[in-house]
Protein backbone atom coordinates (compact mmCIF):
# COMPACT_ATOMS: atom_id res chain seq x y z
CA UNK A 1 0.00 0.00 0.00
CA UNK A 2 3.31 1.91 -0.44
CA UNK A 3 0.57 4.26 -3.25
CA UNK A 4 -1.80 4.77 -0.44
CA UNK A 5 0.67 6.13 2.07
CA UNK A 6 2.15 8.59 -0.25
CA UNK A 7 -1.19 10.12 -1.45
CA UNK A 8 -2.42 10.53 2.35
CA UNK A 9 0.56 13.05 2.25
CA UNK A 10 -1.24 15.37 -0.20
CA UNK A 11 -4.73 14.83 0.21
CA UNK A 12 -6.67 14.29 3.28
CA UNK A 13 -6.15 10.52 4.35
CA UNK A 14 -9.04 8.85 4.13
CA UNK A 15 -9.31 9.84 0.66
CA UNK A 16 -5.68 8.33 -0.46
CA UNK A 17 -7.33 4.54 -0.80
CA UNK A 18 -9.85 5.23 -3.34
CA UNK A 19 -8.29 7.55 -5.34
CA UNK A 20 -5.41 4.58 -5.38
CA UNK A 21 -7.83 2.39 -6.35
CA UNK A 22 -9.11 4.66 -9.54
CA UNK A 23 -5.15 4.82 -10.67
CA UNK A 24 -4.86 1.10 -10.78
CA UNK A 25 -8.40 0.80 -12.11
CA UNK A 26 -8.01 3.04 -15.06
CA UNK A 27 -4.16 1.75 -15.48
CA UNK A 28 -3.25 5.73 -15.07
CA UNK A 29 0.16 7.24 -14.82
CA UNK A 30 -0.08 9.90 -11.32
CA UNK A 31 2.75 12.44 -10.87
CA UNK A 32 2.61 14.68 -8.64
CA UNK A 33 4.39 17.70 -10.09
CA UNK A 34 6.12 20.61 -9.42
CA UNK A 35 4.56 24.06 -9.12
CA UNK A 36 2.99 25.69 -12.66
CA UNK A 37 1.52 28.79 -12.64
CA UNK A 38 -0.49 27.94 -15.18
CA UNK A 39 -2.66 24.98 -13.75
CA UNK A 40 -3.13 23.33 -10.89
CA UNK A 41 -3.42 19.87 -12.46
CA UNK A 42 -3.55 18.01 -16.17
CA UNK A 43 -4.88 15.39 -18.01
CA UNK A 44 -3.01 13.48 -20.74
CA UNK A 45 -5.78 11.21 -23.01
CA UNK A 46 -3.90 8.04 -24.40
CA UNK A 47 -1.74 8.33 -27.40
CA UNK A 48 1.39 6.82 -29.15
CA UNK A 49 1.00 3.34 -26.80
CA UNK A 50 1.41 5.77 -23.31
CA UNK A 51 -1.89 5.41 -21.28
CA UNK A 52 -3.79 7.77 -18.88
CA UNK A 53 -1.48 10.09 -17.71
CA UNK A 54 -2.82 12.96 -14.36
CA UNK A 55 -0.81 15.16 -12.93
CA UNK A 56 -1.44 17.83 -10.01
CA UNK A 57 0.82 20.37 -8.27
CA UNK A 58 2.38 19.18 -5.39
CA UNK A 59 2.38 22.69 -3.83
CA UNK A 60 -1.73 22.55 -2.88
CA UNK A 61 -3.32 22.24 0.28
CA UNK A 62 -4.57 18.91 0.54
CA UNK A 63 -8.14 19.80 0.38
CA UNK A 64 -7.27 21.48 -2.87
CA UNK A 65 -5.01 18.72 -4.08
CA UNK A 66 -8.11 16.26 -3.92
CA UNK A 67 -10.43 18.59 -5.84
CA UNK A 68 -8.12 18.98 -8.68
CA UNK A 69 -7.42 15.22 -8.40
CA UNK A 70 -11.27 14.32 -8.75
CA UNK A 71 -11.35 17.55 -11.71
CA UNK A 72 -8.61 15.88 -13.78
CA UNK A 73 -9.59 12.04 -13.16
CA UNK A 74 -13.53 13.06 -14.54
CA UNK A 75 -11.48 14.26 -17.75
CA UNK A 76 -10.53 10.63 -18.26
CA UNK A 77 -13.54 9.17 -17.32
CA UNK A 78 -15.34 11.85 -20.44
CA UNK A 79 -12.17 10.66 -22.40
CA UNK A 80 -12.95 6.85 -21.93
CA UNK A 81 -17.02 7.50 -22.41
CA UNK A 82 -17.05 10.18 -25.43
CA UNK A 83 -13.13 10.43 -26.75
CA UNK A 84 -12.67 14.46 -28.34
CA UNK A 85 -16.37 14.48 -29.54
CA UNK A 86 -17.14 16.51 -26.21
CA UNK A 87 -16.28 19.90 -24.60
CA UNK A 88 -13.67 19.50 -22.31
CA UNK A 89 -15.90 21.03 -19.29
CA UNK A 90 -19.44 20.35 -20.38
CA UNK A 91 -22.10 18.44 -19.61
CA UNK A 92 -20.72 15.22 -19.53
CA UNK A 93 -17.39 15.88 -17.66
CA UNK A 94 -19.68 17.85 -15.24
CA UNK A 95 -22.13 14.91 -14.35
CA UNK A 96 -18.59 12.88 -14.05
CA UNK A 97 -17.06 15.37 -11.85
CA UNK A 98 -20.05 15.23 -9.80
CA UNK A 99 -20.32 11.28 -9.40
CA UNK A 100 -16.55 10.99 -8.76
CA UNK A 101 -17.03 13.90 -5.69
CA UNK A 102 -19.68 11.78 -3.84
CA UNK A 103 -17.67 9.15 -2.20
CA UNK A 104 -15.58 12.23 -0.30
CA UNK A 105 -19.33 14.23 0.20
CA UNK A 106 -20.41 10.50 2.15
CA UNK A 107 -16.84 10.23 3.73
CA UNK A 108 -17.56 14.39 4.88
CA UNK A 109 -13.78 14.79 4.12
CA UNK A 110 -14.72 18.33 3.53
CA UNK A 111 -14.91 21.51 5.67
CA UNK A 112 -18.51 22.89 5.61
CA UNK A 113 -17.44 25.99 3.29
CA UNK A 114 -15.99 23.65 0.79
CA UNK A 115 -18.22 21.60 0.75
CA UNK A 116 -21.31 23.90 0.10
CA UNK A 117 -19.02 25.63 -2.84
CA UNK A 118 -18.22 22.38 -4.58
CA UNK A 119 -22.24 21.99 -4.59
CA UNK A 120 -22.50 25.43 -5.88
CA UNK A 121 -20.02 24.93 -8.39
CA UNK A 122 -21.52 21.38 -9.87
CA UNK A 123 -25.05 23.16 -9.74
CA UNK A 124 -24.02 25.84 -12.01
CA UNK A 125 -23.62 25.53 -15.66
CA UNK A 126 -22.03 28.75 -16.29
CA UNK A 127 -18.71 27.72 -14.13
CA UNK A 128 -16.37 25.97 -16.76
CA UNK A 129 -13.68 24.82 -15.02
CA UNK A 130 -11.93 24.63 -11.22
CA UNK A 131 -10.91 28.41 -12.00
CA UNK A 132 -14.79 28.82 -10.47
CA UNK A 133 -13.61 31.81 -7.80
CA UNK A 134 -15.70 31.26 -5.42
CA UNK A 135 -14.59 27.71 -4.86
CA UNK A 136 -10.90 28.60 -5.40
CA UNK A 137 -11.42 31.46 -2.67
CA UNK A 138 -12.70 28.61 -0.21
CA UNK A 139 -9.94 26.27 -0.89
CA UNK A 140 -7.39 29.13 -0.50
CA UNK A 141 -8.40 29.65 2.80
CA UNK A 142 -6.73 26.74 3.90
CA UNK A 143 -3.18 27.09 2.22
CA UNK A 144 -0.76 26.92 5.09
CA UNK A 145 1.97 28.50 3.02
CA UNK A 146 0.83 32.61 4.26
CA UNK A 147 3.46 35.09 2.27
CA UNK A 148 3.72 38.79 1.37
CA UNK A 149 1.58 37.79 -1.66
CA UNK A 150 -2.08 39.56 -1.65
CA UNK A 151 -4.43 38.11 -4.31
CA UNK A 152 -4.73 40.80 -6.98
CA UNK A 153 -8.49 41.39 -6.87
CA UNK A 154 -7.50 42.61 -3.19
CA UNK A 155 -5.73 45.90 -5.03
CA UNK A 156 -7.52 49.45 -5.54
CA UNK A 157 -7.73 50.22 -9.41
CA UNK A 158 -4.31 51.72 -10.64
CA UNK A 159 -2.01 50.42 -8.03
CA UNK A 160 1.37 49.17 -9.15
CA UNK A 161 2.20 45.08 -8.54
CA UNK A 162 4.44 43.32 -9.07
CA UNK A 163 4.09 39.21 -10.07
CA UNK A 164 6.84 36.27 -9.37
CA UNK A 165 9.44 37.20 -12.23
CA UNK A 166 9.78 40.60 -11.20
CA UNK A 167 7.69 42.44 -14.21
CA UNK A 168 5.68 45.37 -12.94
CA UNK A 169 1.97 45.92 -13.90
CA UNK A 170 -0.75 48.58 -13.34
CA UNK A 171 -3.95 47.15 -12.11
CA UNK A 172 -6.61 48.30 -14.57
CA UNK A 173 -10.88 47.59 -14.71
CA UNK A 174 -12.18 43.89 -14.13
CA UNK A 175 -13.43 42.59 -17.65
CA UNK A 176 -16.00 40.06 -17.13
CA UNK A 177 -13.72 38.06 -15.23
CA UNK A 178 -10.71 39.25 -15.21
CA UNK A 179 -8.37 42.40 -14.71
CA UNK A 180 -6.56 44.34 -17.77
CA UNK A 181 -3.11 45.14 -16.73
CA UNK A 182 -0.63 47.35 -18.25
CA UNK A 183 2.83 45.87 -18.15
CA UNK A 184 5.17 48.74 -16.84
CA UNK A 185 8.15 46.85 -18.79
CA UNK A 186 6.82 46.53 -22.36
CA UNK A 187 3.45 48.60 -22.41
CA UNK A 188 1.56 45.13 -23.44
CA UNK A 189 -2.62 44.32 -22.11
CA UNK A 190 -2.38 41.37 -20.30
CA UNK A 191 -5.62 39.65 -18.58
CA UNK A 192 -5.33 38.43 -14.75
CA UNK A 193 -7.34 35.96 -13.22
CA UNK A 194 -8.66 37.85 -9.83
CA UNK A 195 -6.71 35.70 -7.48
CA UNK A 196 -3.83 35.42 -9.30
CA UNK A 197 -0.72 35.67 -6.66
CA UNK A 198 0.64 39.55 -6.88
CA UNK A 199 3.10 41.83 -4.58
CA UNK A 200 3.15 45.76 -3.77
CA UNK A 201 5.13 47.89 -6.14
CA UNK A 202 7.64 49.73 -3.39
Amino acid sequence: MEKVKVLAQYMPEPAAPLIAKWIDYFQCEFKISKTRSTKLGDYRHPYQGKGHRISVNFNLNHYAFLVTTVHEFAHLLTWNDFKNKVKPHGTEWKKNFQRMMIPFFDMNIFPADIHKAIDNYMSNPAASSCSDLHLSRALKKYDSNKTETLHLEQLPINTTFKIKDGRRFTKGERIRKRYRCICLDDKRLYLFNPLAEVFVAE
